[in-house]
C-alpha cells in the first residue's frame, strides 16, 4: 500500500461542486489501494476577501489577528472536504495545521516550519482513515496560529509528505504542470515533463505562480520528489526532482514574470562603511524580502541604493527606513510600482555562454529598456516597465527556442 499526499489549491476547491470533485479524486486514489493525506487551501478568493474585511477596519492590522483570520479559510475547506468524502463512504477526518503537529517559529504571516510531529496523522492512517489537513498554517510555541504566506499550502503538503515518508506527493492546481512560460502570456509555451529543484526554485522566486519558493526549497532540502498536475484531468504533470546530467542539455528551461514587484530608491545617503548594512538590516528586522539590489558609485560623499521588494511591503519598507535615514543624517526614499521582473532560468547556463548577450540583444531589438539586472548561476533577471513585460516574455521565449512547433 502506497502512502500519497495530495494537495489541492484554491481553484480546485473553489466551490461546493469542485470540492465534491476533489473528494471523488481522493476516493479514486484510495480505491487503487493507497493511503491518502489531502492538504487543501482556502477556496479561491476567500483569503483576499478576509484581508479586505480586515482592511476596512484597520489600515495597519495586527499580524497575529490576521493569522487568526486568514486561517479560517482553510478550516472551512477541510471540514467541507471531509463531509464530501463521508458522502462517498470514505472514513475521513479533518485536522488543522496544529492538530497535524506542524510547529512554527513566532513570525506571524510569514512563519517557518520548525518541526512536525506526525504521530496523530499516523494514528489516523493506521486506523484506516483518510486525513484532510488545512494547508498554509501551523502553531507556534505560545499556542498561537501562524500562517506561511501566499502559496503556503504547498509548503504544508511537502512538509507533511516528508514527515510521513510518503511514496508520492502530488500538487494539484488549475494548470496541468510547469510550462516554459505562463500560457496566458505566451501562447506558444510548452509543458515541461521534469525540472530540477534548482530550476523550480528559481522559477518560483521569479514570479511563477505554480509553486511557492519556500516549498520547493523545503522539498530540495528534504529530497521530497513531487509532481505538479491538474485537478481537472488525469494527465501526467511535471515532476520536480534532483538534477540529472541530461537536464543541462537545455540551456534555458523557461521564462518567468513577476508583476508583484516595487522598486525602492534610497537616495542622498552618506557614502560610508555601514550605510548599506543599516538599510538592509532594517529590511531584515521588518521581515521584508529584498530581491534585486544595485548601488551606484558614490560621488562627493553621497550614494544611492536601489532594490526591489514585494508590492505589499512598500509601506512597511518606507516606515522601516525612516529611523535609518535619521541615523544616517538624511536621505530620501522613493517607491516606483510600475515595474516588473523578467527572468530566464536554466541549469544549462552553468555550461553554456552567450545567454545574457542573446537576452539583452532581443530586448534591445524590441526597444524594451532594462532598468536593473541581477544574475545567479542558472538565472538572469531584469526589471522592465510593467506595460512591456508581457512582450518581453514573448520575445525572450522565442529567442531561446522555447516556442512550441
Amino acid at each position: 500500500m502506497s502512502r500519497i499526499v495530495q494537495k489541492f489549491g484554491g481553484t480546485s476547491v473553489g466551490d461546493v461542486a469542485r470540492i465534491k470533485k476533489v473528494a471523488e479524486r481522493i476516493k479514486h486514489t484510495i480505491d487503487q489501494g493507497n493511503q491518502v493525506v489531502a492538504v487543501v487551501s482556502a477556496r479561491a478568493g476567500v483569503t483576499n476577501e478576509l484581508i479586505a474585511r480586515a482592511r476596512e477596519i484597520s489600515n495597519d492590522p495586527s499580524e497575529r489577528e490576521m493569522d487568526m483570520l486568514m486561517s479560517v479559510g482553510e478550516q472551512e475547506t477541510i471540514a467541507l472536504t471531509a463531509l464530501a468524502l463521508h458522502e462517498l463512504d470514505v472514513d475521513a477526518v479533518s485536522f488543522t495545521g496544529a492538530q497535524a503537529g506542524i510547529r512554527t517559529d513566532g513570525i506571524h504571516t510569514k512563519a517557518k516550519i520548525q518541526t512536525i510531529n506526525a504521530d496523530a496523522v499516523e494514528a489516523q492512517l493506521n486506523a484506516g482513515k483518510t486525513v484532510v489537513i488545512a494547508g498554509f498554517q501551523g502553531i507556534n510555541q505560545h499556542g498561537h496560529i501562524t500562517t506561511f504566506g501566499r502559496g503556503g499550502s504547498d509548503l504544508s503538503a511537502i512538509a507533511i509528505a516528508g514527515a510521513l515518508n510518503a511514496d508520492r506527493c502530488e500538487i494539484f492546481t488549475d494548470v496541468d504542470g510547469v510550462y516554459t512560460a505562463d500560457p496566458r502570456v505566451v501562447s506558444s509555451a510548452q509543458k515541461i515533463s521534469e525540472i530540477s529543484y534548482d530550476e523550480m526554485l528559481e522559477f518560483a522566486a521569479s514570479g511563477s505562480k505554480v509553486m511557492q519558493s519556500r516549498s520547493v526549497e523545503f522539498a530540495h532540502k528534504n529530497n521530497v520528489v513531487f509532481e505538479v498536475r491538474s485537478s481537472f484531468n488525469f494527465n501526467r504533470g511535471t515532476i520536480v526532482k534532483e538534477e540529472v546530467p541530461h537536464m543541462e542539455k537545455v540551456v534555458v528551461r523557461g521564462v518567468a514574470v513577476d508583476k508583484d514587484q516595487a522598486k525602492v530608491i534610497v537616495s542622498n545617503i552618506m557614502d560610508k562603511p555601514g550605510s548599506a548594512a543599516k538599510v538592509f538590516q532594517a529590511m531584515a528586522d521588518a521581515h521584508i524580502v529584498v530581491d534585486m539590489i544595485v548601488q551606484n558609485v558614490g560621488r562627493n560623499g553621497i550614494a544611492n541604493l536601489t532594490f526591489t521588494v514585494p508590492q505589499g511591503d512598500t509601506l512597511k519598507a518606507q516606515k522601516a527606513l525612516e529611523p535609518v535615514l535619521d541615523d544616517l543624517g538624511g536621505g530620501h526614499v522613493a517607491v516606483h510600482e510600475n515595474i516588473a521582473k523578467l527572468s530566464v532560468v536554466g541549469v544549462g547556463m552553468k555550461t553554456h555562454s552567450g545567454v545574457a548577450a542573446n537576452l539583452f540583444t532581443a530586448l534591445a531589438q524590441a526597444d524594451i529598456n532594462i532598468d536593473l539586472i541581477t544574475t545567479s548561476e542558472i538565472k538572469i533577471s531584469v526589471v522592465v516597465d510593467l506595460d512591456r513585460v508581457d512582450e518581453a516574455a514573448r520575445v525572450s521565449h522565442t529567442v531561446f527556442g522555447l516556442d512550441a512547433e
